[in-house]
């Protein structure tokens, strides 16, 4: 069900970027990836963050987590295939808010 595999440079910079508290998401962007997060949930039988309330999730720790279960989740059912292969698009959307967040952040600095 899971193998181990070593990190591409690229996910270790999305992983960098991310904020180290939870993601700025707007309503229908936060909805999508909390259904990825459930689906995968349901589909594999984990629990990604215990005790965690979807809105404290540390936006390092959210993206971390979605690249792990991509890169060493093996799916054998369906749903598994279903909810693993919606992965990246959720990866892809957290990375984007990360770099927007990092630009907003680099324009207020730069601010006089």
């Amino acid at each position: 069900m899971k193998t181990d595999y070593i990190p591409e440079l690229s996910e270790v910079r999305m992983v960098r970027r991310a904020p180290e508290g939870p993601f700025e998401l707007g309503r229908e962007d936060r909805l999508y990836v909390l259904q990825r997060l459930r689906d995968l949930e349901i589909a594999f039988g984990i629990e990604g963050f215990p005790g965690v309330p979807f809105e404290e999730i540390p936006g390092r720790d959210l993206i971390g987590r979605f690249i792990d279960w991509w890169r060493a989740l093996e799916p054998e059912t369906e749903a598994q295939q279903t909810a693993h292969g919606r992965l990246p698009g959720a990866i892809r959307l957290l990375d984007t808010h990360s770099a927007l967040m990092e630009e907003r952040a680099q324009r207020s600095r730069s601010a006089p």
